[in-house]
């Protein structure tokens, strides 16, 4: 290794370790956003205007203060306006700040322009095309529009009704019943299904009018029962302020849920009056930064804490099986396939031949929690198998790749059995990965995106680089892999932009997290060598050699809800980093 590489490594590694808690793991810092602070500013207003008037008072002035100058909002400060956040504050100033004239006046400019009008149809219309038969995010933005009043005096009956009584069914039975929400929002579906119910009744009596009357009690406790100790539902601000509005919207501020969320929010707000979108990505940021090759750290202390966070019983949110991670130590994570591999490719990192038994039965459960929730079209969704009615419930082929690396990794540590299930299920993936992948080459990711790429927010770097990383583990390799892999990697060297970097696609951006993900997946590519070396020196610019990290938001969350994380543009750094060293310096 050069000297100038050794300096530039040393010092992402240091920056890296500065970012540890002090029970040595690793807890990252979600940004903040003007979606939850809207959200959050608009459920503690309906529980206690009076009570909550400090809070709220300065969620409004943090609103007005990050106002794009364009006059809408986006959901991070380094976001693009977009119709769905600047719809959520303006209602939010409509209703909680209204002093703040000219940052209102400025928002409706916006939304005219986005919309055509301010007519409370025609954003009743564009807020349902915007996301189709997914309501998990559109009834939820026209629930706080209509107690705002930005929908007029007959808002409610703009706002799509939700069949909260299918929650009192056999959990079993919720992917077949293809409900109009995602696996995760079941406490939306429950709590907003029934302030529209109650705000805007049925004309006519039918039978399912008394079904939905009979169901309340049952899934009213179902919706507490769900609700984790902290009182997140996700650990996430706007889900949990949209339950409990929706609930103080209709008289229940009573309601378990609501108190509960009510503690959440105000317990969570930061100091400058904003909410992040997260509580933390503890977990996830903690196994990234294992994977990225970090050195200097107390192995023995993270590994400890990693396997406490995996689930020991059945989840009571989605009804899944023991043996997985979520993305948060806390309790409103909910498990889910990227975190799961990521656990186990830092427990086979972190393994030594004191805790080697312990690392290979958690490995061991959390394989066959994948397998368990393999797609029947070979991919794996993120929470829930059969799911796939609704974009954020489908297979993708970042967790599936992600799922393929861990399986590979740990396969020779199991029984005969497990290792021909995993065969089988490896062999699925790779022909579900072959037949997703783009005709020029990439993948497309599920839960990464990017701003600058006009068609979709796609961020088709994000998704080949994972596939790639994963298709090297594979052996034996077949033709098909190999080619697959050729084309993932060309697209990757086709795609840098002029400066050396890599942004979503070519002539997008370059941003730090994505150069050093199409570096890690060049890496082992002689082919590549000259452009990985580009890479890097662009990195050691941006980064200046390792001692500043500005992060870019390319994260999705919650129905694309956009976020960046402090953490990412190390890890991905320093795992470049390792990866190029590695790549040089075979053996060592």
């Amino acid at each position: 290794m050069d000297e100038s590489l050794r300096k530039f490594r040393g010092n992402c590694n240091a920056a890296l370790l500065r970012e540890r808690v002090s029970a040595g793991h690793w807890v990252g810092e979600l940004s903040t956003s003007a979606l939850s602070t809207a959200t959050a500013v608009v459920a503690l207003h309906c529980v206690d205007a009076s009570r909550h008037r400090p809070m709220i008072g300065d969620g409004v002035k943090w609103l007005v203060k990050n106002q794009n100058e364009d006059g809408g909002w986006g959901d991070t400060t380094r976001s693009f306006s977009n119709i769905s956040t600047t719809l959520l504050v303006w209602s939010t100033l409509h209703r909680c700040g209204s002093g703040e004239v000219g940052a209102i006046e400025r928002a409706g400019y916006w939304i005219r322009d986005y919309v055509g009008s301010l007519s409370p149809d025609a954003i009743a219309e564009v807020v349902k095309a915007r996301y189709g038969k997914d309501r998990t995010f559109s009834v939820p933005i026209l629930m706080l529009c209509a107690i705002c009043g930005t929908l007029g005096k007959r808002g409610w009956s703009k706002v799509l009704p939700l069949p909260y009584e299918m929650a009192a069914c056999p959990r079993e039975w919720f992917a077949a019943m293809k409900l109009p929400v995602v696996s995760y929002a079941l406490p939306a579906l429950i709590a907003i299904g029934r302030a529209r119910y109650e705000k805007h009744p049925p004309l006519v009596i039918t039978p399912a009018f008394w079904v939905r009357r009979l169901a309340w009690p049952r899934v009213s406790r179902l919706l507490h029962e769900i609700q984790p100790a902290t009182g997140g539902f996700l650990e996430a601000a706007p889900l949990t302020s949209f339950v409990t509005m929706a609930l103080a919207s209709v008289g229940k501020s009573d309601h378990p849920a609501a108190v509960s969320g009510v503690r959440f929010l105000t317990e969570n707000v930061q100091a400058d009056g904003s909410w992040p979108i997260d509580t933390n990505l503890a977990t996830w940021a903690t196994t990234l930064a294992v994977k990225s090759g970090v050195k200097d750290f107390d192995e023995k202390a993270v590994l400890k804490w990693l396997l406490d966070q995996q689930f020991q019983t059945v989840h009571p949110f989605t009804n899944s099986a023991p043996g997985a991670w979520a993305w948060t130590d806390l309790t409103g994570g909910v498990p889910d396939a990227d975190d799961t591999p990521g656990a186990m490719l830092a427990l086979r990192e972190l393994m030594d031949s004191e805790s080697a038994a312990t690392c290979r039965e958690a490995a061991e459960k959390a394989a066959v929690w994948l397998l368990d929730l393999q797609n029947n079209d070979g991919g794996i969704p993120t929470f829930c198998k059969g799911w796939g009615a609704l974009p954020f419930d489908r297979s993708s082929p970042d967790l599936t790749a992600h799922t393929l690396r861990a399986w590979a990794a740990w396969r020779s540590e199991f029984d005969e059995k497990l290792q021909e299930r995993i065969e089988a299920g490896t062999l699925a993936g790779l022909e579900y990965l072959r037949k997703v992948q783009q005709p020029d080459g990439p993948w497309i990711p599920l839960w990464f995106g990017n701003q600058h790429l006009k068609r979709d927010e796609e961020n088709p770097t994000y998704g080949t680089a994972m596939v790639c990383r994963a298709l090297e583990y594979i052996s034996p390799r077949s033709e098909a892999v190999d080619t697959m892999l050729e084309s993932g990697l060309s697209w990757l060297g086709e795609n840098q932009n002029k400066d050396g970097g890599w942004g979503g696609g070519l002539r997008t951006p370059s941003s730090i997290e994505e150069t050093s993900l199409a570096i890690s997946a060049l890496a082992n590519a002689e082919r590549f060598c000259g452009q990985v070396d580009r890479g890097i020196g662009w990195l050691q610019e941006a980064t200046r050699n390792g001692t500043e990290f500005p992060a870019s938001p390319i994260g999705f969350y919650f129905a694309k809800l956009w976020y960046f994380e402090k953490i990412y543009p190390m890890v991905w750094t320093l795992e470049a980093l390792t990866r190029v060293t590695d790549a040089k310096n075979p053996g060592r």
